[in-house]
């Protein structure tokens, strides 16, 4: 699983820290009840990561996917079902939203999650919802 989740970055070149120490994060945030992984394919070739958390809006959590990725030569077979899977164990555990984040440029997950029935406008609304995000490693106090 580490390794798909490092390829997956690699794939878009944005910085890993490498197999190991996902496979070290990954083992940590499993233990709890709320990550949840999702592999398809033996060996796997897919992965999908979901993070539960509660909220005020919902009487249940909210799932946020982290992480959804298929081979690329394995892409357009099917495995992206992963994410109805996703769906399905968002609502046994009484979740009422699930949410993605896609980088804006990146067309076909865009069309692939459109294809599913998300959107990334609020209903009732036509602006696009936006993203946004510091890391606080480096940000002053």
């Amino acid at each position: 699983m580490a390794g798909l989740q490092d390829a997956f970055n690699r794939e878009y070149s944005t910085p890993t820290p490498g197999p190991a120490v996902l496979a070290t994060r990954l083992r940590r945030l499993l233990a709890g009840r709320e990550v949840i992984a999702l592999l398809a394919g033996d060996p796997a070739v897919t992965v999908a990561l979901l993070t539960l958390r509660p909220n005020v809006w919902y009487e249940g959590p909210v799932a946020l996917l982290d992480e959804l990725y298929v081979a690329p030569e394995l892409r357009r077979q099917g495995l992206g079902s992963t994410l109805k899977t996703a769906e399905a164990m968002t609502r046994e555990r009484g979740g009422e939203l699930l949410e993605i984040n896609v980088d804006g440029d990146d067309i076909d997950a865009r069309r692939f999650y459109e294809r599913h029935g998300y959107t990334n406008t609020e209903r009732g609304q036509d602006q696009p919802l936006l993203y946004y995000y510091r890391e606080l490693t480096d940000a002053p106090s």
